[in-house]
């Protein structure tokens, strides 16, 4: 059990740090709290991607009635179950003023270290009217995993690193300006784009001043990934098929991936067995380090016997492959905008191919994603939209490229053809 002290100055001293330590938050788009509901807000996702600091964003708009706790905190070992009341009755004795209101807001990161958390958050939400939220990145929190005491009563919200509006946001543009697309900051717009492009948008990357830091941040981030999110979190014992695996899905990017051809390739070389190889593949969905978008069908059964395509959580961690193909880098970036938008996605795949059918409610749209239109894949990439928006009978469809912009009518659909880049900062309500 800890002592009084120990709780208030943590208490204190984290109110000092986010108030006047900490320098400019970026503000993040499209995050949408529990207000009414009593629930508890659960930011969860990758590790580095920002939700510390969405945390303190939220302190530093209500800094009257927050507090804010990291259990990972040296100060906090041994915190415990019993705890939790103290370190509430505390609060409430620097903020005398707070009592009976229903103001009061508990920050929670990493309190999965805590055993029994979910029961005490639950009673301060539902009974006590003090809205709480909490982040990490561990699997505990994950929707599929959080305890059943907490199940139903949560408010799970992704937490992915920065879109291109927050990135550019970063560099001191005005992703609200008219015109900034179309105006002198366009160059320097498209230049941003290709830095975003390459290296990502995980904030301390972002705000790296050279190359070389990006570069070791990036791998510093695969190594934890590798061993806290994956080795340690599940328990791996088969280090080469985790390693292979790990290759197979980081250079198989914006791509299909057979689970059956990797059996078969690697059956003999190394000692795994399907169940295992299922399970590992798993548990990289499950960490959020990679999405599978399934095929475009009626049938589940068609969409669970075709290859999902895969797509990684920041572009930027392709650098581990040292990728540079630019097309499925760019289809990788439109996956996450698209992603973060809440959509359903498929590929289709019949007579030609599209990369994503999206499905917004009851809307469904067709979107391909090249680099380029040029003599040698125009008439591939039309085809493949045509016959998507055909079968969805839909009247319009939508190319995105790096720099290339037209409008087309074919067979009665409508085409709009745009940069991807004007189109995360313009079509940021989605459809147009």
């Amino acid at each position: 059990m800890l002592s009084n002290e120990v709780l208030k100055e943590t208490i204190l001293s984290n109110e000092h740090f986010i108030l006047k330590d900490l320098d400019y938050i970026v503000p993040r788009e499209g995050i949408s709290f529990s207000e009414d509901l009593k629930k508890v807000n659960v930011l969860y996702g990758v590790r580095r991607s920002g939700k510390t600091y969405i945390l303190f964003h939220v302190f530093k708009n209500n800094k009257a009635s927050s507090m804010y706790i990291d259990f990972e905190d040296e100060r906090l070992d041994g915190f415990n179950l019993t705890d939790f009341e103290k370190l509430k009755d505390i609060f409430f004795e620097i903020k005398p003023e707070l009592i009976g209101k229903k103001d009061s807001i508990f920050l929670f990161d990493e309190i999965h270290v805590v055993e029994g958390w979910e029961k005490f958050c639950r009673r301060l939400v539902e009974r006590e009217g003090i809205k709480v939220f909490i982040a990490g990145s561990s699997s505990k929190i994950m929707p599929h995993e959080i305890h059943t005491s907490l199940r139903g009563r949560s408010w799970s919200i992704e937490i992915f690193p920065f879109s291109f509006r927050e990135f550019i946001t970063t560099k001191g543009l005005d992703i609200n300006e008219k015109g900034l697309v179309y105006s002198s900051k366009k160059p320097l717009v498209k230049k941003y784009f290709l830095e975003y492009l390459k290296w990502g948008g995980f904030p301390e990357v972002t705000l790296a001043s050279s190359n070389y830091e990006k570069r070791k941040i990036l791998n510093e981030y695969i190594g934890a990934m590798y061993f806290k999110d994956l080795v340690e979190r599940y328990k791996i014992k088969n280090i080469n098929l985790l390693e292979t695996l790990w290759e197979k899905i980081f250079s198989s990017f914006s791509k299909k991936l057979s689970l059956k051809a990797f059996y078969k390739q690697f059956k003999d070389k190394l000692p795994f067995s399907k169940e295992t190889l299922y399970s590992y593949y798993n548990h990289f969905i499950e960490s959020c380090l990679a999405f599978e978008v399934k095929k475009f069908s009626d049938s589940e059964y068609v969409r669970m016997r075709n290859p999902s395509k895969l797509y990684l959580i920041d572009t930027g961690l392709s650098r581990k492959v040292k990728s540079e193909d630019n097309g499925r880098l760019l289809e990788n970036l439109v996956f996450l905008e698209l992603k973060r938008r809440n959509v359903e996605m498929f590929y289709f795949q019949e007579q030609n191919e599209c990369d994503f059918i999206v499905k917004e409610n009851e809307n469904l749209s067709a979107f391909q994603v090249t680099w380029e239109l040029n003599e040698n894949n125009k008439e591939r990439e039309l085809n493949g939209l045509l016959e998507a928006c055909k079968q969805l009978k839909s009247d319009k469809g939508v190319i995105l490229t790096y720099d290339y912009e037209d409008e087309l009518k074919l067979e009665g659909i409508k085409i709009d053809i745009s940069p991807v880049w004007k189109w995360l900062i313009i079509y940021h309500s989605f459809f147009k």
